[in-house]
């Protein structure tokens, strides 16, 4: 590669959805390169969902076992091997290494150049090299911007001192912490005390505000708190962390919360997320450093001239998940290789179509599965809405069969006036699977009489959907309606 380098696209950043997009417009017949100064795969794949959820699963199969009768007999009062645990994670996140996976899209015929990437202007980018060396590369079509985000780490007086540890640290621990503060109390933060109490630890978490997951169902916050105490996990709410302090590296942590001191072995920094946009260069083409950019929904950067600046996943806000970029990955690349044979899209064609759409699973003990906007969020935006509940196992008893103690909660948001799903929420043992069904509710905007008609296998967790759909025959009948 040299000075007068050129390529159809130029894609900076080499997480799920840049690197999926990259591939895609590689297989549209434009010549691609995928600029990432750290490993090909992200986040996601080296120190967030993927390894988190691999730590995650042996602690799910091990309470799955012990309330299922016959198998809890045979487990006794079996622990994790936590060596094992780690090594299964080491295995899912390639060793932290990207080898196989550069070789591959090289084979595939990208151009993969590891090193940092900046704007140097419209369809221009500055590759900056590991030891310092500068070059810049052009882009026939587009520039697309998929650098992601970073842990946020509060300001508080002798955290940053302390080494707290981010997802990374967590994700890639070699040993667990005796005693752990997690501050925050979001999705990040009671999915890592979910899974350092299940490892062992002796877990306080911090949360800001008065509830977990603030943003969730009442009902599903609540169940999440009780099943974390449940766990030994000392929930701190409305707390105040004034300060901490680390006399020795890699000694004890002392934190002032209110009135009183915590003595910990590691802090665990849950609180927020911050969008990798300071060092790419937008303020080179009309841009604000360090913003999301905000994009239409051919995912066009918004405020660059011309067609050629796209970005995509956590870097336009939308949402901070790892499925969403690799969606807007398929769009961006059918956007961009439609105009590069010069079409012309109108407002409608090729557009994302992820606003209010989309699933989230927060895999905690019970996992709670969203789709679309819960009823406050409904509500907010000016629908008229009617909204079913359930319980279970009371609502579908045979559900029991599954697990001892199987308790879990349902919810259907429905527009009142189209008599469509406008949201769902699922929590409960296993769940994470009936995500999909509501998601395609949700986006096909399938009337709630015709969903009637999707009969459930027997016997199923499926079978969650039958009192939801249920017509109301009388007031005593589950479930409930409330308009």
């Amino acid at each position: 590669m040299n000075e007068d380098s050129e390529f159809d696209v130029v894609v900076i950043g080499g997480g799920p959805g840049g690197a999926s997009a990259a591939e895609y417009l590689t297989a549209e017949g434009l010549e691609v390169a995928l600029v990432e100064e750290r490993l090909i795969g992200g986040e996601c794949h080296y120190w967030a969902c993927n390894p988190t959820k691999t730590l995650l699963r042996p602690i799910e199969v091990l309470a799955l076992a012990k309330a299922v009768p016959g198998v809890r007999e045979a487990v006794g009062l079996g622990q994790l091997d936590v060596a094992a645990v780690f090594a299964k994670r080491d295995a899912i996140v390639d060793h932290l290494d990207d080898e196989d996976v550069t070789a591959t899209l090289q084979q595939d015929g990208l151009a993969v150049i590891h090193a940092h990437g900046r704007l140097a202007g419209p369809r221009a980018v500055t590759v900056i090299h590991p030891d310092g060396r500068e070059e810049t590369i052009r882009a026939r079509q587009a520039v697309v911007l998929a650098t992601g985000t970073r842990p946020a780490i509060p300001d508080v007086p002798g955290l940053a001192e302390a080494h707290p540890w981010t997802n990374r640290d967590l994700a890639a621990m070699t040993h667990v912490p005796p005693r752990t503060l997690i501050i925050g109390g979001g999705v990040v933060g009671v999915e890592f005390a979910t899974i350092l109490a299940g490892l062992g630890s002796k877990v306080t978490l911090l949360a800001r505000g008065g509830t977990l997951l603030r943003n969730s169902e009442t009902v599903a916050s609540e169940m999440v708190t009780e099943s974390l105490r449940r766990k030994g996990v000392d929930l701190r709410f409305d707390a105040h962390l004034s300060g901490l302090n680390r006399p020795a590296e890699g000694g004890t942590v002392s934190a002032t919360v209110g009135d009183e001191t915590i003595e910990v072995d590691e802090v665990v920094v849950a609180a927020g997320r911050v969008v990798n946009t300071d060092s790419v260069g937008l303020e080179t083409v009309g841009l604000r450093s360090g913003e999301f950019v905000a994009v239409d929904d051919h995912l066009q950067a918004l405020g660059a001239d011309g067609t050629w600046l796209y970005a995509m996943g956590d870097t336009t806000g939308r949402a901070l998940l790892s499925h969403l970029s690799q969606y807007h990955a398929v769009v961006v690349a059918d956007v961009i290789a439609a105009r590069a044979r010069g079409r012309q899209l109108g407002d409608d064609e090729l557009i994302a179509r992820d606003p209010h759409n989309l699933p989230q699973v927060v895999y905690t003990d019970p996992q709670v599965v969203e789709v679309g906007r819960t009823e406050s969020q409904a509500r907010a935006d000016g629908f008229t809405v009617t909204t079913t509940t359930a319980r279970y196992p009371e609502a579908v008893p045979d559900l029991a069969i599954f697990r001892d103690g199987f308790d879990a909660w349902a919810k259907l948001v429905i527009d009142a006036d189209t008599d469509t799903l406008l949201g769902a929420t699922f929590v409960g043992p296993e769940f994470a699977e009936l995500a999909q069904a509501a998601t395609l509710a949700v986006v096909a905007m399938v009337p709630i009489e015709t969903l009637r008609h999707v009969v459930a296998p027997h016997p199923s967790i499926n079978q969650i959907w039958n009192p939801l759909l249920a017509r109301r025959r009388g007031p005593s009948d589950c479930p409930t309606s409330e308009r």
